[in-house]
């Protein structure tokens, strides 16, 4: 578990999921989220199982959120956007409405999830 006062960075959650096997990227499309396994994820089979949020120290434009995934079929993955104005998802009804329609794991649940 990471100690309450360490500094986490976006690289370091990438690694860790990476050596879990859980470095999947869901792709958002207008179909869903992709997850390159040739497989399309509406909302109702997803669940954000955690939040990140980093700030970037000097440039806000370094500012991101990444949501670690799981997919009803167990596999688990990532989505990674740049927060708030600077959001690459500009598109109405696209990714910003996607993210908030799939289902979150409560606060305790995810202050127990450990990578």
């Amino acid at each position: 578990m990471e100690a309450p006062n360490e500094m986490i960075t976006l690289s370091y959650i990438l690694e860790k999921l990476r050596l879990k096997k859980w470095d999947n990227e869901f792709r958002w499309s207008p179909e869903g989220f992709h997850s390159g396994k040739g497989k399309n994820y509406q909302p109702d089979e997803l669940q954000i199982i955690k939040t990140y949020r980093f700030e970037g120290s000097t440039d806000p434009a370094d500012s991101s959120i990444l949501y670690i995934i799981e997919a009803k079929d167990g596999l688990i993955g990532y989505s990674l956007d740049a927060y708030g104005v600077y959001s690459s998802h500009d598109d109405e009804e696209g990714y910003d409405n996607f993210i908030r329609a799939i289902p979150e794991k409560n606060r305790e649940e995810q202050l127990t999830f450990e990578l």
